[in-house]
Formats: C-alpha cells, sequence, structure tokens
C-alpha cells in the first residue's frame, strides 16, 4: 500500500510500505459523499488501470466509473470535501509528492504545498475549510494542517516519530491518525489544534488508517492483529475494538459514509485489489470495481 500507496514513509513505517507497495501497488483513500450534498453519492479512488495511478470516481453502487486526473505522474489518495464540490490528493507530477486541490469533475488542479520535502496523505474536515496532512518537511513524516487554499500550514505533532494518515472528526473538533512513537504503529487522537495527544489502540501487531464516522462516536482503521490486514472499527475512545472482515485476503483503507451507514473498503480478496462497500456493522460486503489493474 504505498504511503498512499507510494506513501511509503521512513523508518518503521517505510519497511511496512515498501512491503505494501510489492503487495498492493498502491492504496486508496476512499471517500462518501452523501445524497443532499451531491445528488447522487460518490466515492473517490485511485486505479492503475489506464497505466498509471490516477484519481477515479464513481457512484456509491460502482456505476459511472469515471477518470478525473489525466497526468504522466502518480495521483493518489483523494479525499473528498463534505459538500462534494472539491477533492484534494496527492501527486507526483512536481518530481516530490504534494498536495492538489481540484474541482469534483477535474478540472482546477492546483498545487497547494508547493515545498521540495514530500507532502501526502491529504484528509479534508467536514466543513471544508482546514486539510490535514502529512510532510517530512521537518526531518520525518509529521501531521500538518493549513486553510484549503493551503494557506496557515501548521505542524501539529513535532515528534521524532513517523506521524501519518490523518483523519478529521465531524466536527472538525479531533484529528486521529498514525504513529509508530510507542514501537509499533499505533492509533492516536489528538485535538485539531495538535493538543491532548493519546494513544487509541495498544497492540503488538501493526494498526493503521484511522476514519472517522460523521457522527464521531465510531473510528474505522485497518490491522495485522489476526495475522493478516483486516478492517475494524472501535469507539472514539479506543473501547470496543472489532474486526470487520475477518477475510484471509488483505482488507485495508476503510472510509466511512458521511452518513455512517457504509464503509468504503479496499481487497486482495478477488486476486488484486478491488474497492469494495460495507454496512457498518461488517454486513453485506460488496465489490464495486471489478478491472484487472490495481483499484
Amino acid at each position: 500500500m504505498r504511503k498512499n500507496k507510494n506513501l511509503v514513509y521512513n523508518s518503521t513505517n517505510y519497511c511496512y510500505k515498501i512491503l505494501l507497495i510489492f503487495l498492493f501497488f498502491s492504496i486508496n483513500f476512499l471517500v462518501f459523499i452523501t445524497p443532499a450534498q451531491s445528488g447522487t453519492p460518490k466515492i473517490a479512488w485511485t486505479s492503475g488501470r489506464d497505466g498509471n495511478y490516477e484519481i477515479y470516481v464513481m457512484n456509491a453502487d460502482g456505476t459511472a466509473q469515471t477518470r478525473l486526473t489525466n497526468n504522466s505522474a502518480e495521483d493518489y489518495y483523494p479525499s473528498f470535501s463534505a459538500d462534494g464540490t472539491k477533492i484534494a490528493f496527492h501527486s507526483y507530477r512536481d518530481g516530490n509528492r504534494e498536495i492538489y486541490l481540484m474541482n469534483s469533475d477535474g478540472t482546477g488542479q492546483t498545487n497547494l504545498t508547493n515545498n521540495s520535502a514530500h507532502d501526502a496523505d491529504p484528509s479534508f474536515s467536514l466543513d471544508g475549510t482546514k486539510i490535514a496532512w502529512t510532510s517530512e518537511r521537518d526531518g520525518n513524516y509529521e501531521i500538518y494542517l493549513m486553510n484549503a487554499d493551503g494557506t496557515a500550514q501548521t505542524n501539529l505533532t513535532n515528534n521524532s516519530a513517523d506521524d501519518t494518515y490523518p483523519s478529521f472528526s465531524a466536527d472538525g473538533t479531533k484529528i486521529a491518525w498514525t504513529s509508530n512513537r510507542d514501537g509499533n504503529s499505533e492509533i492516536y487522537l489528538m485535538n485539531a489544534d495538535g493538543t491532548a495527544q493519546t494513544r487509541l489502540t495498544n497492540n503488538s501487531a501493526e494498526d493503521y488508517y484511522p476514519s472517522f464516522s460523521a457522527d464521531g462516536t465510531k473510528i474505522a482503521f485497518h490491522s495485522y492483529r489476526d495475522g493478516n490486514l483486516e478492517i475494524y472499527v472501535m469507539n472514539a475512545d479506543g473501547t470496543a475494538q472489532t474486526n470487520l472482515t475477518n477475510n484471509s485476503a488483505h482488507d485495508v483503507d476503510p472510509s466511512f459514509s458521511l452518513d455512517g451507514t457504509k464503509i468504503a473498503f479496499r481487497s486482495t480478496r478477488d486476486g488484486n485489489n478491488e474497492i469494495y462497500v460495507m454496512n457498518a456493522d461488517g454486513t453485506g460486503q460488496t465489490r464495486l470495481t471489478n478491472n484487472s489493474a490495481h483499484d
């Protein structure tokens, strides 16, 4: 799962991501829009079906799969604004990973970070005013926050360990993320200004990739704790950690729908990476993409 999908981080995360590059070739951030916001619920994702990794969008039932980016460099890790009008993503098109913003139809693609270091993993706040992301501009991977136009870029974590994969709570007051500061990768929670950093998971296996439910009560994530990668969900305080997928294949990269009833994820259960959706309790697991390339 490249750190996104190419987001291969240094140290422990770097090795993990390199492994996933060979296992999965790409990580995908999946984001729903609710019908009230866009007319039809949508999912944005990454696919290699056109020869390199590009951003695509489809209806939440898998129909109307459409490419939004068309660049010789690789584009990854899309994150919808809640009103459905914008998509943040990261791209290699300027020689290193940078955070870009585009309209939801693919127009108006703009570099927001423009830094010689790698910037990746954007996550919109639900009100659309902020983007959290990962940057190595301070020597290792840290969580940063900026306005949605790229201004006021601020380091939130400032730790010697790698901090990655931010996810906003619906009210914008909290950010969940992944850190290896306690020896292996765990899910953490902090206030949106970087204060009150707290570990939520405490497991000898690696836990990654948190995604808040829209009501802020649940966090989905993926974990190695059952011997392979599975999707889990827990309460926002870290209690009641529950396996949702329980499959011999790798199930990763969960993303809650904005109404909280569905979780999109990526799975290798059909031989290559495809996008799936399930009910928030793990039932009704359904494949949405069916392509020989990795989605």
